[in-house]
């Protein structure tokens, strides 16, 4: 289990590169959370990239993210990390998030995407985003229409951190990696 691998896995069953860096903010956020809790940063970051890896292949309930769990399983992938992507599903009523790395994945997945389109918006990109802009956006339900605001909330809830402070915290471990998330300020050539 090692990061390499489990990036080959993403590019091998994800040909989209929306949805790769979406699983890439998420790891990096995952990472971040790791190290504020003094948890494992390797697993923690494993969990947020290999969440979705399975989606483009296979979208729908249950399959997404059974299907997943399969592969991951049968790569000899810890039961905790497949437990906890399996727990970012709702509707596996068999899979409550009990760790705290569940409740991480969680609550860092719904808000991952919608940072990332509040800041494609932006000529700033991501560079200086708050957490005040973020949640005026959450208020507009026909911006990025498709992010549920309840699990945003939810997620921060049972995470057991203030809602502004979490998505700062996020954004923050994005923008640390704005590059590689195509999130940085746009040069003119």
């Amino acid at each position: 289990m090692n990061r390499d691998d489990a990036f080959a896995l993403v590019c091998e069953y994800t040909q989209s590169e929306s949805l790769r860096r979406h699983m890439l903010s998420v790891e990096f956020a995952m990472r971040a959370y790791a190290a504020k809790f003094h948890e494992d940063i390797e697993k923690w970051g494993l969990v947020g990239l290999l969440h979705d890896f399975d989606y483009e292949r296979w979208p729908n309930p249950p399959d997404h993210p059974l299907k997943g769990a399969e592969i991951l399983s049968g790569l000899g992938y810890p039961v905790d990390v497949i437990y906890a992507i399996k727990s970012h599903a709702d509707y596996l009523h068999d899979c409550p998030r009990v760790s705290l790395m569940d409740k991480a994945l969680y609550a860092c997945d719904e808000l991952a995407g919608f940072i990332t389109a509040c800041a494609v918006v932006r000529p700033e990109r991501i560079v200086g985003l708050q957490a005040k802009s973020v949640r005026k956006k959450m208020k507009q339900k026909s911006f990025a229409a498709a992010v549920n605001r309840d699990d945003i909330t939810r997620g921060a809830e049972d995470l057991g951190v203030d809602l502004s402070e979490h998505i700062q915290f996020v954004i923050d471990a994005m923008a640390a990696r704005a590059d590689e998330l195509d999130l940085n300020v746009a040069t003119s050539g």
